[in-house]
């Protein structure tokens, strides 16, 4: 497998997952200063070019989201997904999905201090929080003691928030995002 890679994109999202896999892969370095994700090749694997993208033989993916849910499929034996057919395996693909089509939207909202119209299709910061907190229960991870692919995406946007020094306010989900940090094979930007 191959990673294309720039530690300061969200590609370090893609590689955490891979580390909590515990897969081989190569890092190939894309220097966005350069616009090498905008290279026809690259175009090939990304259309949009953008990063994270990975090739796994003739599977190209592009999207965390994407190649979180494949890699946690790819590799049961690091138990990051839930079977297809288990009863978990609904709230798991709806978690994983939430983090890009409402948690990160208005996350970025409320960074820039934007309101969030009920048009735009996604719920207000404050409504994504509850649903987070919600959906963490007592546990330690989103499934309880059960650490699994949609801790990766949800998880890193607070700790993309955070990078960019910014804290939610709610003490449960800062000590989520203390427990993530504090994995062996965190998330490191830059």
């Amino acid at each position: 497998m191959k990673l294309y890679f720039n530690p300061r994109s969200r590609a370090v999202v893609a590689k955490w997952m891979l580390d909590e896999c515990g897969a081989q892969y190569e890092l190939v370095p894309i220097d966005l200063t350069k616009r090498e994700q905008k290279a026809p090749e690259f175009l090939k694997i990304n259309p949009a070019g953008k990063l994270p993208a990975l090739v796994d033989g003739e599977a190209r993916l592009f999207e965390n989201a994407a190649i979180c849910l494949y890699l946690a499929d790819k590799f049961p034996e690091a138990k990051l997904a839930p079977k297809i057919g288990a009863p978990e395996r609904g709230r798991y693909l709806s978690l994983v999905v939430y983090s890009t089509s409402q948690l990160e939207p208005s996350m970025g909202d409320h960074m820039m201090k934007q309101q969030t119209p009920p048009q735009r299709g996604w719920t207000d910061y404050e409504s994504a929080l509850d649903a987070v907190e919600r959906e963490l229960g007592d546990g330690p991870w989103l499934f309880g003691d059960w650490f699994t692919a949609a801790d990766v995406m949800i998880g890193s946007m607070f700790l993309y928030m955070r990078i960019l020094g910014g804290k939610t306010g709610r003490p449960k989900i800062e000590a989520y995002c203390d427990r993530l940090q504090a994995r062996p094979k965190a998330m490191k930007v830059g």
